[in-house]
């Protein structure tokens, strides 16, 4: 590797546009991504009760909430506090009454469960043929 190659990147968050997600009332600010291993940390904006259908975490997830709540069918995080899920954690998330916003790091993307049966990422790419062979 060369020198640039192992230089700190720095993230004006501030300038970075929230981005769409495929789920309503969600929004995304990518800081990191690896698109050769899945790796991402983001910022992550829910809207009031906005809700992340069925998903497994393939390895472990990190959640550190800024603002708002975010709850799961075991408990609610609420800012200023920390959750982690273990690989092979599956379950529903959705924001609390004020919403929230959240720094997210994930290893390897999620997979969602679809109800037609498809095993999804969070793009909505098929998550075998994406990142099975990883």
């Amino acid at each position: 590797m060369n020198r640039s190659e192992l230089a700190s990147r720095f993230v004006n968050v501030e300038r970075l546009p929230w981005e769409k997600t495929r789920y309503a009332g969600i929004e995304q600010k990518t800081l990191l991504v690896d698109p050769a291993t899945g790796l991402l940390t983001a910022l992550m904006r829910m809207a009031p009760g906005a809700r992340l259908p069925d998903h497994e975490h393939v390895k472990i997830e990190q959640t550190y909430v800024l603002e708002g709540s975010l709850v799961c069918p075991e408990g609610e995080c609420h800012a200023g506090e920390f959750v982690w899920r273990p690989a092979g954690s599956r379950h529903e998330a959705w924001a609390g009454p004020k919403g929230g916003v959240f720094l997210a790091m994930f290893q390897m993307p999620n997979k969602f469960f679809q109800p037609d049966g498809r095993v999804t990422d969070f793009l909505g790419r098929d998550w075998q043929e994406t990142w099975g062979k990883k």
